[in-house]
């Protein structure tokens, strides 16, 4: 998934399910991971404790989904270019000088 973290690896649910006691021994020593079904991120498996970020923890309540894609990859804004603003910026400096 390109909104998966560094450090989160992706595992399959019929994998997981297959090794299930050798990814909790992951998870214990401190690995992440992602569940996806299909592909598709569906769970984020990560150990118990304080060291949760605060987007994470909302994530872990329910309250916040992880990003299913990149900024990167969004269309540019609609609108004119951005040169349209820097020439009203310096039209109405030439007004004041």
């Amino acid at each position: 998934m390109a909104g998966t973290d560094v450090g989160t690896s992706q595992v399959g649910i019929r994998a997981l399910r297959q090794n299930l006691s050798v990814y909790l021994r992951r998870i214990h020593r401190g690995e992440r991971f992602e569940v996806t079904d299909r592909g598709r991120p569906v769970a984020l498996l990560l150990p118990l404790g304080g060291d949760l970020s605060p987007v994470e923890r909302l994530v872990a309540q329910g309250r916040a989904t992880m990003p299913a894609g990149n900024v990167l990859d969004l269309p540019p804004p609609a609108g004119e270019p951005a040169t349209a603003a820097s020439a009203a910026v310096i039209a109405d400096r030439e007004d004041r000088l």
